[in-house]
């Protein structure tokens, strides 16, 4: 048995080795980020796609449902796209050649809400998700790495309704959760409680302990979307539920030792998002914060610091943000994916050689 024991343990080791080896040698080859994202086709077919800036294609897997944002192991060459709410399967995918290595399933009563995190160590994983049997109730499921398989090892309470998306404060142990407030039912995106929303951002420890929970002052301004600096500024993106006629706080934030509150957007800009933002991203270095409004077919970058407004640009249907060393890569449901470079006063906007259209919300680059 002891003979057993080791030989598994040297084959574990060696995996490890052979994996990490293939990934150093991928990251080596070809140094330019890898931009992970969900796309369809023209005829409704979802893929787990990764492509370089330059426009290269490293891989496009087609998938049974579509997903929504991903997260990428911080040393194995894997990533998790995690399925769409309320998606039923999320697919753990091979970066280098885009293998789909296992799909994963929920667990009964149980559908995923679009997001999850990695801890720093690899071992863990957290995915927000929604308990059908009391619509809305939040929980973030705790998964287990063995190798390159996710194994279910149980669930924590997110402290709230319907949350959303959830990532890590700089410390990589304190976990941000934003409650959307929205109840749902199983494989449905109808909305059961407009009435009675409970939105809300929560910080937590990884064993379930709730640290804060803090609203905005409007009850139907669903927390949906995050973005964290690496000085612990956290940054949230909302979508209103209310009136058509009312004015809604689409993007908020909390700083480190302060409560959560509006982010100071002109009414111009907050009237031109058409109530909903999609996707935010924090640039720590260049102290930039983005957003993107889909809806009103506009692409924000404001200052983190001062909150002074660095762009407004029309881009149409435009979808996942993330910070790259130089600004900002941008992709868009209905045209041109775009890089802003933010170093100097002047933002220049350079179109990026990669398909148009059909990108979901997120863009995640490793």
């Amino acid at each position: 048995m002891m003979l057993r024991r080791q030989a598994l343990t040297l084959g574990s080791l060696l995996l490890s080795a052979l994996t990490l080896g293939g990934w150093s040698l991928f990251r080596q080859k070809d140094k330019s980020p890898l931009l992970l994202s969900a796309r369809d086709d023209s005829d409704g077919r979802h893929y787990a796609v990764g492509y370089r800036l330059d426009g290269r294609r490293v891989f496009a897997t087609q998938v049974g449902q579509r997903c929504h944002d991903i997260i990428n192991h911080p040393t194995y060459p894997l990533a998790l796209y995690v399925a769409r709410r309320p998606g039923t399967e999320s697919y753990l995918i091979d970066l280098r050649d885009g293998r789909l290595l296992q799909t994963i399933a929920s667990r009964p009563n149980r559908h995923f809400y679009g997001h999850a995190v990695i801890h720093k160590s690899g071992d863990w994983l957290y995915a927000t998700e929604n308990d059908t049997t009391d619509p809305g109730r939040g929980l973030l499921g705790v998964y287990r790495f063995e190798g390159e398989r996710l194994v279910h090892g149980g669930e924590i309470s997110t402290h709230g309704i319907g949350p959303h998306q959830v990532a890590w404060m700089p410390d990589g142990e304190t976990l941000i959760v934003a409650n959307g407030g929205i109840r749902t039912e199983a494989e449905s995106r109808v909305e059961m409680n407009l009435d009675a929303m409970e939105p809300s951002l929560v910080l937590m420890r990884r064993d379930g302990t709730l640290l804060s929970k803090e609203t905005l002052a409007q009850p139907m301004n669903s927390v949906r979307h995050l973005g964290v600096a690496s000085d612990g500024t956290l940054v949230a993106g909302q979508q209103f539920m209310g009136p058509a006629h009312e004015s809604a706080e689409l993007l908020a934030i909390k700083r480190p030792g302060q409560p959560f509150v509006a982010f100071p957007v002109a009414e111009q800009q907050l009237q031109a998002m058409a109530h909903y933002s999609a996707s935010v991203a924090v640039h720590s270095e260049l102290r930039l914060v983005a957003l993107t409004a889909p809806r009103g077919n506009r692409f924000f970058i404001w200052d983190l610091d001062s909150a002074a407004l660095r762009l407004d640009a029309p881009l149409p249907d435009c979808a996942g943000v993330g910070a790259v060393a130089d600004g900002f890569v941008v992709t868009s449901g209905q045209g041109r994916c775009r890089f802003y470079d933010c170093r100097q006063k002047t933002l220049i906007a350079q179109p990026l050689e990669l398909p148009a259209g059909l990108w979901d919300n997120h863009l995640h680059l490793a």
